[in-house]
């Protein structure tokens, strides 16, 4: 049965129910990794993160979104990040009146955020889900109400759609994802954060989910509907803990929202790189976080990287965005293999390729470990951007350990380049930010950073 017509089956209990003071919060953030099936388990574990990272980069390419305004009365709040085996990290926002707690993905390349909704709702090859599966009630919230037709956060989703004479309420919404997709009514709640509501929160209340995780999803991207945008905050920042930690909902990172005192936007141990805005400022791509990524070397060797990897261009193709939802790095293929063959070039015949892993893994190169000694000396990844702040990644943050005699590079391509290709080149992601402290001055147009154990204390 399709998405659509699970949709139209969905709609009849849900339609049945036909400024903000200063914020300072912060969330505990767990991580995630992806839906597998009985096909996938009985191969490596490493290949559903290589193939759904691949198939997370193809939409990211092609999905559509849109676009907002801070407003600058805000101050701080945390919140714990949890990192899970499916790849994504997960925290808490609780919704509606009385308030509950509900788990959502964290996701800095979607503007919409959704969950799970109703005794209806239905998940298709989905991850199994912890019992009982935590759904949201809208009837159940005395807050709660159906985003009308003619509402200005209906136009936010669709936004050329038209009110035919007797419609009433938004129409639904579908959302296609890499490893699935989603789709329901857009539903007004409370947002409950400690010492601030916010009472008209916009989100997506799902009827059923394909492929998905257990939980709902948070977006951190640009766009009106973004959680950063209807709480109008002008920063926020987060940090990834170890994706050693997954599953373990006793370690997390953590999700900073908002204020001066836990987003300090000055410090000497953080580097600032700028934004880049695409210069189609269309959707998709307008949501997405480009960065001045300006070149990659390997062990002080050069990539040779193409004008295209570095730079969006009018056509929308090109550049490099930094995600949360991705897991391993994504390049296309020019980039990816000149990448490639600079590892090879200065590791040079010191280790042996194992073409029988790459194949297990989906990954490459994947190198054997010499049988007499128990330690690998691995040249340092480091990207550099515009203005001269380095990203000096740890070994952890680029190679994973994929059997006890070998190790493979944590990046993914998708085969051969294809002709006016669409998207970023390269999309930056979680495993690669692992322990990092991530800055989003969204006032000020770019991004900091800082290496740092991001084990919540």
């Amino acid at each position: 049965m399709s998405p659509i017509i699970l949709l139209s089956l969905f709609l009849l209990p849900l339609i049945s129910k036909a400024s903000t003071p200063p914020l300072q919060l912060s969330l505990h953030l767990h991580s995630h990794s992806p839906p597998l099936s009985s096909q996938t388990q009985q191969q490596h574990p490493l290949l559903p993160l290589s193939v759904s990272s691949l198939l997370r980069a193809t939409i990211l390419k092609n999905l559509n979104h849109s676009h907002s305004h801070p407003n600058p009365n805000t101050s701080p709040s945390l919140s714990p990040l949890l990192p899970h085996s499916y790849g994504g990290y997960s925290l808490s926002l609780s919704l509606g009146s009385p308030p509950r707690p509900f788990p959502f993905l964290f996701d800095t390349a979607s503007h919409l955020s959704w969950l799970p909704c109703s005794h209806s709702f239905r998940c298709l090859h989905c991850l199994p889900s912890p019992s009982p599966l935590p759904l949201y009630f809208p009837n159940s919230s005395f807050s709660s109400r159906l985003v009308g037709c003619r509402n200005p956060s209906c136009y936010w989703i669709h936004p050329s759609h038209s009110c035919p004479y007797n419609t009433t309420l938004c129409s639904p919404y579908l959302l296609v994802y890499g490893s699935g997709s989603t789709g329901g009514l857009l539903v007004l709640d409370k947002l409950n954060l400690p010492g601030q509501t916010l009472p008209n929160f916009m989100f997506g209340c799902s009827l059923f989910s394909d492929r998905q995780p257990p939980a709902g999803l948070a977006g951190f991207g640009r766009g009106s509907p973004s959680v950063p945008s209807q709480l109008g905050l002008t920063r926020f920042a987060y940090c990834l803990v170890s994706r050693k930690f997954d599953d373990d909902s006793a370690v997390s990172g953590s999700l900073f929202l908002g204020g001066s005192a836990d987003v300090p936007l000055a410090s000497k141990d953080l580097q600032f790189i700028p934004f880049v805005q695409n210069p189609t400022k269309s959707l998709p791509f307008s949501v997405y976080y480009y960065v001045a990524l300006r070149k990659i070397t390997v062990g002080g060797k050069k990539v040779q990287l193409q004008t295209k990897a570095l730079y969006p261009g009018h056509a929308g193709d090109g550049g490099s965005i930094i995600d949360s939802g991705t897991t391993f790095t994504y390049m296309e293929p020019t980039p990816f293999h000149s990448l490639v063959d600079t590892f090879t070039q200065v590791i040079g015949g010191r280790y042996n390729r194992s073409a029988l892993i790459e194949s297990r893994t989906g990954l490459k190169p994947c190198f054997s470990l010499p049988t007499k000694t128990s330690q690998l000396e691995l040249p340092q990844l480091v990207f550099h951007f515009k203005g001269g702040a380095a990203m000096k990644l740890p070994v952890e943050n680029y190679f994973v350990v994929a059997d006890a005699g070998a190790v493979c590079l944590a990046i993914v391509t998708d085969g051969a380049a294809r002709h006016g290709a669409s998207g970023p080149s390269i999309i930056i992601g979680s495993f690669q930010q692992q322990n990092y402290y991530m800055l989003y001055d969204l006032a000020g147009e770019r991004l900091g950073f800082r290496q740092q154990n991001c084990v919540r204390h």
